[in-house]
């Protein structure tokens, strides 16, 4: 495959896109490891997630 005499900004394009959904990906998994690890101590104090029963509608 021939990408002409740009190809050098081609492919450091595509490296940078790259670069960048991986951080995204790695970002979100470890903010979602934070997030489970901070439920789980509010849920070992007693704290749910769920309404109280009065709030239910």
């Amino acid at each position: 495959m021939d990408l002409g005499p740009h190809a050098g900004f081609i492919l450091a394009s595509y490296g940078l896109c790259l670069l960048t959904v991986l951080g995204l990906v790695a970002w979100v998994k470890i903010d979602r490891a934070n997030q489970d690890r901070a439920l789980k101590e509010l849920a070992d104090q007693g704290i749910s997630r769920a309404r109280p029963q009065h709030e239910r509608g």
